[in-house]
């Protein structure tokens, strides 16, 4: 059955006209959705109240906003949240930005190049769903990709530059895969914004308030239920006003309700964000290749990320697709100071930890840490249990993990790159680390084996790991370290990690046995299915007007960020090679901002 017809809601409104495809190929295509998107609306000329409203005020809406207002539009932003969280999920990310051929890359003698980044791309995401057919699902995700490959290897780092941004030097290895030809970065590309999830907001929110009460207003606590459609046309936004929140960044406002509103404009952008907060959808869409939908999953975003507004896209005539693709983290720790419900943190490991199963057995490849997300889901998702088991010693501990989260990494969020280098290199396990090996309800550490698997059983209520069996498969991987030859998948993942120089200095430890003396004590984490990322939504094109069920744009709607699967409905296919979730956002902004201005010209 096609992904589209798992409706994200019950209601459903399809907008039934002919399609205007049947000339096919590409520049036939984009002179059709031209045309299309020039239809006049209810509300063009002095009678709106902007030219373009924005709904929702994260980095993809602060983006696009900020090329409005420099082409010369009046925007009216509107944001559910109270003030206090302007820029949306992107403030808590670590800030990683996908570059291809940086200066950074250049200067670590890392060899990367458009046509290399294209390839790991187009062969990691796996399109399968219509990618060269004009009305397929895949098909402007796939174009998407195409575009955005060229962006960061072309201008996107000079213009971050241009604003500001710099980046920690030393280039990080997501999503390695496993040195065979198959999915993953075959570079280290993974760049983080000194200041982290802030420092990529910090510039567009500066521009944008500089703008407040000039070319842009401000409507917060203002929650869009619909999308209002006249002769055809998007023409506006109707909605509830909210009750005043002083609830703090990340905490879940009120949803009380005061008032309602209702905005003209011939021009409305969803920059809404995806379901990662909403475990219902992320449930209902849970792919059925990955089997049942865990029981229990930890929440990596806020719980504004409720996904409200794909539905409201779908009701007036959007088309959504691919909704069952999304990337969730199968490293999640509780946070034992949560700021919203559920909140997890994701662990950023290097490759020496074991990870188990829920019963004690080692995963197989790509079981692996920082490897392949989604195939380590996979795996986790085939035992029957939503949880899985790092088996670790302090001395991996102190150099192989760092927390995902601006709040996880305080000197690079304040842009203090010696204090976090000085920390990383001096200090015996880094400070946010340790706050979770003292407080965090999913660590055991222990002195031996026996302890160790008594902790991992009293932990989880089971008696399932087994002493010895542990000790016998950590003691196999131990062994295979004196093998110059060998060919264990966790080894050789090991050794490639260490001829990285960026690796090699500061994210993973010199090989060494898990069961020495001097390494410990033992420690074993439970790690949590943590939701995050969607990776479908509203379809659109390169100028990220959103397209209905038969391939023509919805007149005057567009989309950018998650909410449009970061660019064409599903710029990532199945799966992400990491740093290009707030990059998305930034080039999918920009892309839909620029389209909405030269459309309303």
């Amino acid at each position: 059955m096609p992904s589209d017809s798992n409706d994200f809601t019950s209601s459903r409104r399809t907008i039934n006209r002919r399609g205007l495809f049947a000339l096919g190929g590409g520049v036939a295509a984009a002179t059709t959705l031209s045309m299309v998107s020039r239809a006049p609306s209810a509300w063009a000329g002095p009678s709106a109240d902007a030219d373009v409203i924005v709904i929702g005020a994260g980095l993809a809406g602060m983006v696009a906003t900020t090329e409005l207002v420099a082409a010369g539009r009046r925007v009216l932003l509107l944001d559910q949240e109270p003030e206090q969280s302007l820029g949306g999920q992107a403030h808590w990310s670590l800030g990683g930005l996908f570059f291809i051929d940086s200066v950074e890359q250049r200067l670590a003698g890392i060899k990367d190049s458009f046509d290399l980044a294209r390839a790991d791309w187009f062969r990691t995401a796996g399109w399968d769903r219509g990618p060269d057919d004009i009305h397929g699902e895949d098909y402007w995700g796939k174009r998407w990709a195409e575009s955005y490959l060229q962006f960061a290897a072309g201008e996107k780092q000079s213009w971050l530059r241009g604003l500001g941004m710099n980046w920690v030097p030393v280039v990080g290895w997501a999503e390695r895969g496993q040195a065979d030809g198959g999915i993953g970065n075959s570079v280290p590309r993974f760049h983080i914004t000194m200041g982290t999830g802030p420092g990529v907001v910090e510039p567009f929110e500066k521009l944008v308030r500089v703008a407040a009460g000039k070319s842009i207003t401000f409507k917060f606590r203002h929650q869009v239920d619909e999308l209002v459609v006249t002769n055809g046309a998007i023409s506006g936004v109707r909605g509830t006003v909210l009750e005043p929140s002083g609830a703090a960044r990340g905490t879940p406002s009120s949803r009380t309700k005061v008032g309602e509103f209702e905005f003209r404009a011939a021009q409305v952008i969803v920059t809404s964000g995806g379901i990662g907060a909403n475990h219902e959808l992320v449930r209902r869409n849970w792919p059925a290749r990955l089997g049942k939908a865990p029981a229990h999953m930890i929440t990596g975003v806020p719980a504004h990320v409720d996904g409200r507004m794909l539905a409201i896209g779908e009701s007036a005539g959007a088309r959504l697709v691919n909704r069952d693709r999304m990337w969730h983290y199968t490293e999640g720790l509780k946070n034992y100071a949560p700021i919203w419900p559920g909140h997890g943190i994701r662990v950023l490991g290097a490759p020496s930890s074991m990870w188990f199963d829920a019963e004690g057995r080692p995963l197989p490849a790509p079981g692996i840490p920082s490897v392949d997300t989604l195939g380590t889901l996979d795996l986790i998702m085939k035992t029957g249990y939503d949880y899985s088991w790092f088996v670790l010693n302090k001395k991996i501990i102190s150099k192989e993990f760092t927390l995902s989260g601006s709040e996880q990494n305080p000197e690079l969020t304040g842009k203090d790159l010696v204090a976090y280098l000085a920390n990383r290199a001096l200090t015996d396990v880094p400070a946010p680390v340790k706050a979770f090996m003292d407080k965090g309800e999913d660590f055991v550490i222990a002195d031996t084996v026996p302890e160790l698997a008594a902790g991992m059983n009293k932990l989880v209520g089971k008696d399932l790991i087994q002493a010895d069996a542990l000790r016998d498969e950590i003691g196999r991987r131990d062994s295979e370290l004196g093998n110059p030859n060998s060919t264990d998948p966790r080894i050789v993942a090991i050794r490639r990690s260490r001829d990285y120089i960026g690796d090699n200095l500061v994210r993973t430890t010199e090989p060494h046995p898990i069961l020495a003396p001097d390494a410990g004590p033992l420690i074993a984490i439970r790690m949590n299915i943590l939701t995050r990322k969607t990776l479908g939504g509203l379809q659109t094109d390169l100028s990220g007007r959103v397209l209905n069920a038969q391939g023509e744009p919805v007149h005057g709607l567009y989309a950018a960020g998650e909410v449009a699967g970061f660019g064409g409905g599903g710029v990532h296919g199945y799966r992400s090679l990491e740093g290009t979730f707030l990059g998305g956002c930034l080039f999918s902004g920009r892309q839909t901002g620029r389209g909405a201005a030269k459309d309303g010209a």
